[in-house]
């Protein structure tokens, strides 16, 4: 039965009525087609009946809208919607192989992405959300579990970057979930699909998807060194362009948010269900390209190193240095993340 193109009388009055319609592969949240209007390709695509399934759907068609605003485009052009049934019809975009430097144009059209918002548009998305509470405990009781001992002041210093990542004002178009997948690169520029998590807030915590390992992605990715500097270097041009005004040039807290975020170790499905910092010492969960022990090991390195010269979270960096020891002293076969996406 789901089979059915779900193009209803209002769809078909404003657009006309769809031909050639097949299915294209999906998260287990949304069923897609291809199909053509007037000889034309589209995508339509329903999120399923869920919970907060209204929700998603009203934040992708928010940031769709958004994002519009952009120009050269970033997103698809949205062309019809039926809000009843959760449906979107977008334009069909032609995705090309990535080639070897993708995370260079990935990067300056995230920060176009961004730029499209301004304060005008606070309370058109939910505001983004950090770490919590919660996941300092997780992050703890991990180091305990593992034998490692907590540096005096950590807490401290964890709380504090809770509560300043939860006081930052930002009014950037966030994606939600910028992985690769939902990036389609086209002769005319990188987009982006899916923006079922979308939010409003501070554009570094998605710029640090990139050193960070693309944490909610199933396909992670560290790219080498050189790569990571070109993107950073055009995501911050490219803001200063679009919006005449300068990033803050310290990753640190919000990779340090991602690093807390143990939920992120895990696909969609599985988060909320159980501690997932917990779980690291039991068993290891193999998602997509990497598993969670290699996520979090890739984490735990990056957030050491920048704080090693002294900061703020002088003392979570030490702590994110020696839970990195245990780790790889417990199972030493553990491999880095891909430098390269699939």
């Amino acid at each position: 039965m789901w089979s059915r193109l779900p193009f209803g009388d209002e769809l078909r009055s404003g657009l006309g009525s769809p031909r050639r319609a097949h299915r294209l592969g999906s998260s287990p949240r949304s069923r897609v087609w291809r199909a053509e209007l007037s000889g034309t390709p589209v995508v339509v695509k329903q999120l399923i009946e869920a919970p907060e399934a209204a929700e998603r759907y009203a934040r992708e068609v928010a940031a769709l809208k958004l994002a519009s605003r952009v120009g050269p485009p970033v997103v698809p052009m949205l062309l019809g919607t039926d809000p009843d049934e959760r449906v979107l019809v977008l334009e069909h975009l032609d995705h090309q192989p990535p080639g070897e430097g993708w995370v260079v144009d990935y990067a300056a059209a995230l920060a176009r992405l961004h730029a499209a918002t301004s304060t005008d548009d606070t309370g058109t998305l939910p505001a983004w959300s950090g770490p919590a509470q919660s996941d300092i405990g997780s992050f703890l009781g991990l180091a305990w579990t593992l034998g490692v001992a907590v540096p005096t002041g950590v807490r401290a210093e964890l709380d504090d970057l809770v509560n300043r990542l939860a006081g930052t004002q930002g009014h950037a178009l966030l994606h939600g979930d910028p992985c690769p997948g939902n990036d389609m690169h086209t002769s005319s520029g990188v987009r982006f699909i899916d923006f079922e998590q979308s939010a409003l807030g501070n554009g570094l915590v998605e710029l640090a998807y990139l050193r960070m390992g693309f944490p909610t992605c199933g396909c992670v990715t560290a790219p080498a060194q050189p790569l990571l500097h070109a993107a950073e270097t055009a995501y911050r041009a490219t803001w200063r362009d679009a919006t005449g005004t300068d990033t803050q040039d310290d990753l640190t807290d919000a990779c340090a948010a991602w690093l807390l975020r143990g939920d992120a170790l895990v696909q969609r499905a599985e988060r909320g269900t159980v501690d997932h910092l917990a779980e690291i010492p039991k068993r290891d969960r193999k998602w997509g390209t990497a598993t969670a022990r290699q996520r979090l090991v890739h984490r735990l390195g990056i957030v050491s190193q920048m704080t090693a010269d002294g900061s703020e979270l002088n003392g979570l960096g030490q702590l994110a240095a020696a839970i990195k020891r245990a780790i790889l002293t417990r199972w030493p076969t553990l491999q880095p993340l891909p430098l390269q996406r699939p």
